[in-house]
């Protein structure tokens, strides 16, 4: 899917966007511990989406995610995980079966924080970083101290409190997204929904944005939903990895990966790591041959 840049990272109560780290970014109480916001619960029951022409994007989606769980979906191309994404978000409505966020369908639990991460950074081109990461709050109509705080937190948390005054362009596509990244995690999500955030970027920039990721998420311990195409990202990042059919999408397989975190480079090139991603790709590979 490619993303518009009006939903770069969005909550009901504000327009987000991203982030990531980089050395030096959250050194301290990293572990699974401390919730800053309150994590979210996603239930689906027998979901489907048919849209409009007749294209029927997802069909019969079981799935319950927990709060302050690490969830990613693999799957071919066009398989329906953005719609599902989008189901989740309020911003589509599913044409059958029941979905819940924190018990209430998506579209009326507009008092929860939720942040939307797409592929593309989405930052403003005419707005420093400072600007850029301040925006949501801006929508929320926040007392101009209150968002200095905040976006000074973000940045530090993210690594990237000395280019707050630089513009997108004077960035790196890696240091973009984790702008973007600071920009949805200063609305204190409970429900972070990740759509490829990393896949147009470098092989090393992904696995040190993976990183960085992961140590945010064990510090502040949000729900995450996170697409990829990418089995080894998967695998690396969360606690379970649901599988998708081709279109009509549907989840046919869940694997959950019984590795202990904090996680570092060093997994990647494990016996166990490499058993899970064979285990989660040969799944893959059966389920497209049908």
């Amino acid at each position: 899917m490619k993303p518009s840049t009006i939903v770069a990272s969005w909550s009901p109560r504000s327009a987000a966007g991203k982030v990531s780290a980089t050395p030096g970014a959250c050194t301290s109480n990293c572990g699974v511990t401390a919730v800053e916001s309150e994590a979210t619960t996603i239930q689906a029951s027998g979901v489907g989406l048919t849209f409009s022409a007749g294209v029927e994007a997802l069909r019969n989606v079981n799935v319950q995610i927990d709060a302050g769980s690490f969830v990613a979906i693999v799957g071919p191309s066009g398989c329906g995980k953005s719609s599902f994404l989008r189901l989740v978000s309020g911003l589509e409505m599913p044409t059958g079966g029941r979905l819940t966020v924190d018990d209430l369908p998506p579209h009326k639990t507009q008092q929860r924080h939720l942040s939307y991460v797409l592929q593309d950074a989405t930052l403003l081109d005419w707005r420093r970083v400072v600007s850029n990461v301040g925006l949501p709050l801006e929508i929320q109509h926040l007392p101009p101290s209150q968002i200095s705080e905040r976006v000074d937190s973000a940045l530090r948390l993210v690594g990237l409190a000395d280019v707050a005054d630089l513009y997108p362009h004077q960035l790196s596509g890696g240091m973009r997204m984790r702008v973007s990244i600071a920009r949805a995690l200063v609305t204190e999500p409970g429900l972070l929904l990740m759509d490829e955030p990393f896949g147009a970027l470098d092989e090393i920039s992904r696995q040190r944005l993976n990183d960085e990721l992961l140590t945010l998420w064990q510090s502040r311990r949000w729900t995450c939903l996170f697409v990829t195409h990418s089995v080894q990202e998967a695998v690396f990042l969360s606690q379970r990895v649901l599988v998708m059919s081709a279109r009509p999408g549907e989840v046919t397989a869940t694997h959950e990966i019984d590795l202990p975190y904090p996680r570092d480079r060093s997994l990647r090139t494990s016996p166990a790591f490499g058993r899970l991603v064979a285990r989660v790709a040969e799944g893959l590979a059966e389920d497209q041959e049908r």
